[in-house]
């Protein structure tokens, strides 16, 4: 049985990103310690933008959002042998004792809890839902800012949209520690995952 993991919310601000290929590399050198939350990206800001264009309600939002998640995943998935996708707590376990990275699919498990269908809830606070459910020993978030210090104030992170709304009360029931890492600290993941080094900007909830 491998200890507890660090679940990773990549953002999918780093879609487009430089970035991206260093950070998929450095995840990768964690196989068997880390789970992936893909962000949403460019594919949640589609749906965002239908919505009111279509019309179409608050419940088809959060389920497209969670697909739009998926597709980032998938995307991932395909740029290291090491990424394989996981749907479930059965899944990941499955693929860290196989020595991969599980890139997690969030709508089976998020569409069968009572998590409401609102835009204040993103990929952040649904992070921090999983490594509650994991019992992880850590999240990072990775967002394209570069905080510049070693620890921020949750309501001050949420009051400049770097966090969501709602990622306070997900935060509090994780009961995990976590952390903004940015764009250009992949670098650094080994060292934080694997020797416990402390890095990135601590949240202060």
């Amino acid at each position: 049985m491998r200890p507890a993991p660090t679940v990773v919310k990549l953002g999918g601000s780093h879609a487009f990103s430089a970035h991206l290929t260093g950070w998929v590399a450095a995840i990768a050198g964690c196989a068997g310690d880390v789970v992936v939350v893909p962000g949403g990206g460019p594919f949640a800001d589609a749906v965002r933008d239908a919505q009111p264009r279509i019309g179409f309600g608050n419940d088809a939002a959060h389920h497209m959002a969670l697909l739009a998640m998926e597709q980032y995943g998938c995307a991932l998935a395909s740029l290291n042998g090491a990424f394989v996708l996981a749907d479930s707590l059965a899944a990941i376990q499955h693929a860290r004792e196989a020595t991969k990275v599980p890139v997690w699919m969030p709508s089976r498990m998020a569409l069968a809890e009572d998590i409401p269908a609102s835009w204040d809830i993103t990929s952040d606070s649904l992070a921090a839902w999983l490594a509650g459910r994991l019992g992880a020993r850590q999240l990072l978030l990775v967002k394209r800012v570069s905080l510049g210090a070693a620890a921020v104030a949750l309501p001050e992170l949420i009051a400049h949209g770097i966090i969501d709304k709602a990622f306070a009360e997900f935060l509090k029931a994780a009961n995990v520690p976590a952390a903004v890492l940015g764009p250009a600290d992949h670098a650094l993941l080994a060292e934080i995952i694997k020797r416990g080094s402390a890095a990135g900007t601590r949240i202060d909830a």
